[in-house]
């Protein structure tokens, strides 16, 4: 069965040649217009991808990825014009896997389309015969993209989790920022170091909620990160 992918996209034109290109490489796409569209009908479909807008009509991109995060663990990938905005869409507020910056190749959609489902591919096998433990009282739940210590779930968003299992599975192991971005993005996008940075303290405020006194995600001054349990 063919991957599904929804383009949610206002510019008519350009929905229609982003479908036409996944289409002729095997994907199943839909196309919606408007924002306010989307939850409803993710709720009745089957979807592997979401392609989703910044600027829509009737509900904007951010508020709809929003909602779609508290349902659903589908691969979403931001499509914006706002440089500004992109921290934000990797997943530090909202938990995006991906993002697309206009003006952009058709050919640019299909590969991070495939990335992604590339990377959601390989967690679903890391997975296979549930969760499994790394690094002390951490387990994770790669096709769930979840985290829990002692049964509770951290709730961290899809890019956080990468990163803390990337630290997580070679406890003790130093990884300077740069290589914590080329496991974590294997489709060599550029990301800032300080988005790097920012994900590490939402994932520390996050275990700081279940333990409050113990530092499991430690700085290396001048190189980077580890974890220690």
């Amino acid at each position: 069965m063919a991957d599904g992918v929804l383009i949610v996209e206002d510019e008519t034109k350009l929905a229609g040649l982003m479908r036409d290109y996944l289409v002729q490489d095997g994907f199943e796409v839909t196309v919606l217009h408007r924002g306010d569209e989307v939850e409803p009908w993710v709720s009745t479909h089957e979807v592997d991808v979401v392609l989703l807008d910044l600027m829509l009509p009737g509900k904007n991109g951010l508020d709809v990825c929003r909602a779609l995060r508290a349902t659903t663990d589908v691969a979403i990938i931001m499509v914006t014009a706002r440089v500004d905005e992109i921290d934000r869409l990797l997943g530090l507020e909202l938990g995006a896997d991906d993002y697309i910056c206009k003006p952009f190749s058709p050919r640019e959609v299909v590969a991070r389309v495939k990335a992604v489902l590339r990377r959601a591919k390989r967690g679903v096998g890391a997975a296979e015969g549930g969760e499994r433990g790394a690094g002390g009282g951490v387990k994770l739940d790669a096709a769930g993209y979840r985290a829990t210590i002692g049964g509770r779930d951290l709730g961290l968003t899809a890019v956080e989790f990468q990163l803390l299992r990337v630290l997580a599975e070679h406890p003790g192991r130093i990884y300077t920022r740069d290589q914590l971005m080329d496991a974590m993005y294997r489709d060599e996008r550029v990301v800032a170091d300080r988005t790097i940075d920012s994900h590490v303290k939402k994932i520390r405020r996050k275990i700081a909620a279940v333990l409050p006194d113990r530092e499991v995600v430690h700085s290396v001054y001048g190189v980077g990160y580890k974890y220690e349990w």
